[in-house]
């Protein structure tokens, strides 16, 4: 009898123990899943607290500072930001007969005051334009490569990544067809000297998208893009959205989004801007929309007017939930 309780009391402890056991790893595990829980409630709680992230813009829009009668002026990131625009062109300076273009912003203090107003404004500089090819000859100038490391020198100083070149009046390959080999000798130096650079030059021309398609096959060149503008297509009768595809995303690096003066863009008939959205949204471009013209010709000179008005409109549409 005594065997036999001695047995039965040896079973109970056995039982009582890994009884004990069990319900001392059961309470440890609720102890671990409460402090991790906690733990979790706590981090999210400051996952909360954190602002999300802004989202970023696929278009922006800038107006041009020669445009806006500001060329290379401080003021001109002020009313920028009066007109609404998210950053500004700015141009290089005058060019005339100088060996280079007349650039303030090659002197360091002026350069910095004005990285400092656009960061005060919460501006952008999207380009840096080199208007002065507009009337001046891009295949004569003797000290063109001077010109084009200047712009260059300025943008790494300023963090700028798109230069504006037009080929102008004078470059016209159109009207003057034998300035082909000079123009294209000259691209292929400026886009060796930017892709060293690590920037891009964006060149206007008079063109088809065809054309400039073998145009920039010529230059061979990824550092030479095209600057695409509204205007060209339309003032010839092409038709424009046809253009963009043709030429795709990864030819154009910027766009200048006006035609010619006259009335606003929001009263131009001939410029389908709905229609021109669809088309960047299908070839899933995206970058800086630079509003150049399109002024009413009732108040040509009326800067807040005209382009605060072509600001807005061109945000409700590229910028709209």
């Amino acid at each position: 009898m005594k065997e036999k309780n001695r047995g039965l009391s040896m079973v109970e402890n056995s039982f009582s123990r890994r009884k004990f056991l069990s319900s001392a790893a059961l309470v440890a595990t609720g102890l671990v899943v409460a402090r991790n829980f906690s733990w979790a409630s706590a981090f999210s709680n400051r996952l909360e607290a954190f602002p999300a992230a802004p989202t970023v813009q696929r278009y922006k829009i800038a107006v041009v500072d020669l445009m806006i009668l500001k060329r290379q002026k401080l003021s001109a990131f002020q009313l920028t930001k009066e007109l609404g625009a998210d950053g500004v062109e700015v141009d290089m300076g005058g060019l005339g007969n100088r060996e280079t273009f007349d650039n303030k912003l090659s002197d360091p203090v002026t350069r910095q005051q004005f990285l400092d107003k656009a960061k005060e404004l919460n501006l952008e500089i999207c380009s840096l334009a080199m208007t002065g090819f507009y009337a001046q000859s891009f295949a004569t100038r003797p000290t063109y490569n001077r010109m084009i490391q200047d712009c260059i020198e300025t943008m790494k100083a300023m963090n700028v990544k798109v230069a504006f070149l037009p080929l102008g009046i004078q470059g016209d390959l159109k009207k003057n067809p034998e300035l082909r080999p000079a123009i294209v000798e000259r691209l292929k130096v400026a886009g060796k000297m930017a892709e060293e650079a690590g920037v891009v030059i964006g060149i206007e021309t008079s063109l088809s998208a065809k054309e400039e398609v073998q145009l920039l096959k010529e230059i061979g060149s990824p550092a030479i893009k095209i600057y695409f503008n509204f205007s060209n297509p339309l003032k010839e009768g092409r038709d424009l959205c046809k253009e963009l595809r043709i030429l795709g995303r990864e030819r154009i690096c910027q766009i200048h989004c006006t035609d010619e003066d006259g009335v606003w863009l929001q009263n131009n008939t001939r410029l389908d801007m709905k229609k021109v959205k669809k088309t960047l949204d299908k070839m899933k471009w995206r970058g800086w929309l630079v509003i150049e013209r399109s002024r009413d010709a009732k108040e040509p000179t009326n800067v807040r007017k005209n382009f605060s008005a072509n600001t807005a409109y061109m945000k409700s549409i590229f910028q709209s939930a």
